[in-house]
């Protein structure tokens, strides 16, 4: 019979408590330095265009392919509405995950230390569902089904599960921030699109560098414990497919139909495999990958 697990310990307690502490300090004070009341702050206009774009070309899925340059001004106008769509109801959901998770961990044993920053970031995560989720309804009728439940099941460790649910946060946080900059500064979008972007952003910021500091402590706790090779491999499979998985959210058949783009199951498994959208993933993870990867979290292959 394998032997019960060890107690779920999260946050070292050692000397990197004090500088830990200090950023901790350091993003509650921006936080309420910039906190904003959202359903004051957004003007939100009766109807955004049809005949503009809702997304930049160069982060719509069909860029750098043929395909891109056989849409006509209509049909690329289409996508991007809807691609916009589809990225906004991404966020809505991976919100309502990470709400979850964070929640569950507030104010619990070894989660002593960031449970004060915790709760900016769940009132700032609620509010940006809020408005992700108001600016899908309000322009768009709808928001996309969540398919995440195609992501593969962590680990059953407590430590691991812990290093999993923050690690997957920064993943999906950055991959959205690397949209979020693009967007806020293309001149080419509707003032709304580019004025949610930037507010997004700027709390990500943040969010970011919380977590960024978190996943690699509770990493460091991990290589404390001890991993063996099998579950190092686990771990590190894992990650790979959540990665993956993650990026492959962003290519959704249903906004090709919506878009008037046939077969969008064919097109969708034509995309993934296109060269150009290979390098625009790598491109998307850059930030991510390089992080896990130096603090020896991925396999240098990867």
């Amino acid at each position: 019979m394998c032997p019960d697990p060890p107690p779920a310990r999260a946050v070292p307690a050692t000397a990197d408590d004090t500088e830990f502490r200090a950023l901790l300090d350091r993003l509650s004070d921006k936080a309420t330095a910039d906190y904003y009341n959202p359903f004051t702050t957004f003007d939100w206009p009766a109807a955004i265009p049809t005949d503009e774009l809702w997304m930049s070309p160069e982060l719509l899925s069909l860029h750098g392919t043929e395909l891109m340059d056989e849409l006509n001004t209509a049909q690329l106008h289409a996508l991007s509405r809807w691609e916009s769509v589809n990225f906004y109801s991404l966020n809505v959901h991976g919100i309502r995950e990470l709400l979850i998770e964070v929640t569950r961990r507030v104010h619990t044993p070894g989660f002593e230390l960031p449970s004060e920053f915790f709760h900016h970031f769940i009132g700032e995560e609620n509010d940006h569902m809020w408005f992700f989720a108001t600016f899908c309804l309000k322009y768009a009728g709808k928001i996309y089904p969540d398919k995440s439940g195609n992501f593969p099941e962590a680990p059953r460790d407590p430590d691991i599960e812990n290093f999993l649910v923050f690690a997957r946060i920064l993943i999906f946080e950055q991959i959205v921030d690397h949209y979020n900059v693009q967007l806020a500064a293309d001149s080419r979008l509707h003032p709304t699109v580019r004025h949610i972007n930037r507010l997004h952003h700027q709390d990500e910021s943040r969010h970011i560098a919380f977590g960024c500091r978190l996943v690699q402590l509770l990493w460091e706790r991990l290589l404390d414990r001890g991993l063996d090779d099998s579950a190092l491999h686990e771990l590190r499979s894992y990650l790979g497919r959540y990665l993956t998985t993650s990026v492959e959210s962003l290519y959704n058949p249903a906004v090709y139909r919506d878009a008037g783009i046939p077969d969008g199951f064919a097109l969708r498994k034509r995309l993934l495999t296109h060269p150009a959208r290979q390098a625009a993933h790598a491109k998307v993870l850059q930030k991510t990958t390089s992080f896990l990867n130096r603090i020896g979290v991925l396999d240098a292959r990867h």
